[in-house]
């Protein structure tokens, strides 16, 4: 059966439409979605059903963490361990926007997310459809690509759906993706070494080494 594919605002997203979504997500389903980079598959990151059907659509390597979307520091500060002022700083120039920052997850999140790294990759997107689930659920949100592993990152719904129109309910359709780089991504976990660029993306890394010196 082919996925849903629902049509939704990028700069307004319809309430009522954002409400259907997000109920999608909190019974456990795989939703695709826009983000402000490629599109990305959602779920609650506290369920481990929904968590386990990840791996299973992508054909995704247990040993890969997903990344999460949160809609504010403070939502950060639950998941994580306490915070450095490395990861604020970042946080204050280049959020929101295309910015992963990895960190020391809290035992609250599920090992299965952090793929037993005990570390969370998480982002503040510049991108309404996103942040308006993780306030209609009330929970942070997986972004993970929506891809097979190893194929092409989706800009389109329809691209989505052709690559697992048949293994997902549902996808958003917020347009064509506003950029074709991924995110940046910065560890901040190895307090002995200091931060390092693991992806340089959408964001240089020259930009980071201005803000962290």
């Amino acid at each position: 059966m082919s996925a849903e594919i629902l049509k939704v605002n990028s700069s307004t997203p319809e309430s009522d439409l954002i409400n259907y979504v997000a109920d999608r997500i909190k019974s456990g389903q795989v939703v695709g979605m826009p983000t402000d980079t490629f599109y990305g598959l959602a779920v609650d990151p506290l369920n481990l059903r929904a968590v386990d059907r990840i791996y299973e659509i992508k054909s995704r390597s247990r040993h890969k963490a997903l990344s999460l979307i949160v809609e504010s520091v403070d939502q950060i500060e639950d998941l994580a361990q306490p915070l450095q002022g490395d990861f604020y700083a970042l946080a204050r120039r280049f959020w929101p926007g295309p910015l992963t920052l990895i960190v020391k997850a809290s035992s609250r999140l599920p090992l299965k997310v952090t793929a037993n790294t005990g570390n969370v990759a998480v982002r503040v997107p510049s991108a309404e459809i996103p942040v308006a689930l993780v306030r209609a659920t009330g929970f942070p949100i997986t972004a993970t690509s929506a891809n097979l592993s190893g194929a092409s990152e989706c800009t389109t719904a329809e691209s989505v759906q052709a690559q697992l129109g048949n293994r997902i309910p549902l996808i958003v359709d917020g347009g064509t993706s506003p950029r074709v780089v991924a995110s940046t991504i910065v560890d901040l976990t190895d307090e002995e070494n200091g931060w390092r660029i693991i992806r340089e993306g959408a964001i240089s890394a020259d930009d980071i080494m201005e803000v962290l010196g």
